[in-house]
């Protein structure tokens, strides 16, 4: 069987990403590889305390976040969200998805907090990124790959959400992204503090989560490894240097794909979710919150329809769950999921593993290259 440091250099350098860090956790024995650098000319060597920015490994911790206020009675599931987002207190929907955007009707009924935690409240990305209503969500609200300095601040960008009819009616489908970065808003709202402090008092602080952010302390920088994708002559394309986009605070702190983290950190939050919501004897999740969180909540129909982006799995709040053995590497009710940035962590509820992969090269679609799936089938043997 190869090691974990020679999956990764199989797979770093050249047109790869210059380097990666990979975190292994079966139990207590725990496995971490380091290769390449973290930049594309090379010089500083990665190493296991690097800094990445880790995209949509952000919404499971967003998801969590909003689950420890539904635990503190300040959010219900069922509740609509329109009391905190008044933008959303009339949103019309397409007439069918391929209609123009003037062609709407009203939604049959509110959206609701579990709509945005497991995607089904109407805004966000099909599997058909050509339909009218969709392009708006990257012209008007620069969805996509996260650019912290570019995004309009949450009041802002909630008016400019309100101008976009939904894609389906609440509850109808599964749709991708959109949806936690509507929840970061309302979690601001609803705890009355910026998302960015919200998430260090209720999850970064007491897990010893000191790397994760929106954005890199100027001390730190030097562990922040660049991001790449690949350019259209087959070599490597500069996206962000460390002292670039993430260097700063954001105005528009994203649920969706903002933070920056380090492999150990989300090892943390993981071991928080394994352990049941509590850690060190402090409780920080009702045990029902974790498990509503890891639960799949779609029908077969929306798993079907999102195969794209699901593989035929499902999803929980702010992450996959497994729900069918499609390769090796499935296990049900594994829950994780993989960021555009290309990373990917999973966690296995039954047998407590975990797999964290952190690279700086930019994925090309929504299905997980070669390496990540490698590192699953590492994982998984």
């Amino acid at each position: 069987m190869s090691t974990l440091a020679q999956v990764l250099d199989q797979h770093t350098g050249g047109t790869a990403a210059p380097g990666a860090v990979a975190l292994v956790a079966r139990g207590d024995d725990l496995e971490v590889a380091a290769a390449g650098s973290r930049h594309a000319d090379g010089g500083a060597p990665m190493t296991r305390d690097t800094v990445f920015r880790i995209a949509s490994l952000t919404k499971p911790i967003v998801a969590a976040a909003t689950m420890m206020l539904v635990d503190d009675g300040r959010i219900a599931l069922d509740e609509p969200v329109d009391r905190w987002l008044p933008e959303l207190a009339a949103p019309v929907v397409v007439r069918t998805p391929d209609a123009a955007v003037g062609d709407v009707v009203p939604a049959l009924r509110p959206i609701t907090v579990e709509d945005l935690l497991t995607f089904r409240a109407g805004y966000g990305f099909p599997s058909d990124f050509s339909l009218p209503a969709v392009g708006l969500l990257f012209s008007e609200l620069l969805q996509g790959p996260p650019q912290p300095q570019h995004v309009a601040p949450p009041d802002e960008w909630m008016a400019a959400l309100a101008r976009i009819p939904m894609l389906h009616q609440p509850g109808e489908a599964w749709l991708y992204n959109t949806c936690s970065d509507v929840l970061g808003v309302l979690l601001a709202r609803a705890s009355g503090l910026d998302l960015p402090d919200l998430l260090a008092e209720r999850l970064f602080e007491p897990l010893g989560m000191r790397d994760t952010g929106f954005a890199v302390p100027a001390a730190d920088l030097d562990r922040f490894a660049s991001f790449y994708r690949a350019g259209p002559d087959g070599g490597l394309e500069l996206v962000d240097a460390p002292d670039g986009q993430w260097s700063s605070p954001p105005a528009f702190p994203s649920g969706a794909g903002g933070l920056v983290s380090t492999a150990d950190d989300w090892l943390a939050f993981a071991r928080l979710l394994l352990a049941g919501g509590a850690v060190h004897g402090r409780r920080l999740l009702t045990e029902d919150s974790v498990r509503r969180m890891t639960t799949d909540h779609l029908s077969a129909e929306q798993r079907r329809d999102s195969t794209l982006f699901l593989e035929g799995q499902g999803w929980g709040y702010g992450g996959s769950v497994d729900v069918a053995a499609v390769d090796p590497w499935n296990v049900p009710g594994r829950y994780g999921w993989v960021g555009g940035s290309g990373t990917a962590a999973f966690l296995t509820p039954s047998t407590g593993a975990v797999s964290i992969l952190l690279t700086q090269l930019e994925l090309t679609g929504p299905t997980p290259p070669d390496v990540m799936r490698e590192l699953w089938r590492y994982a998984a043997g």
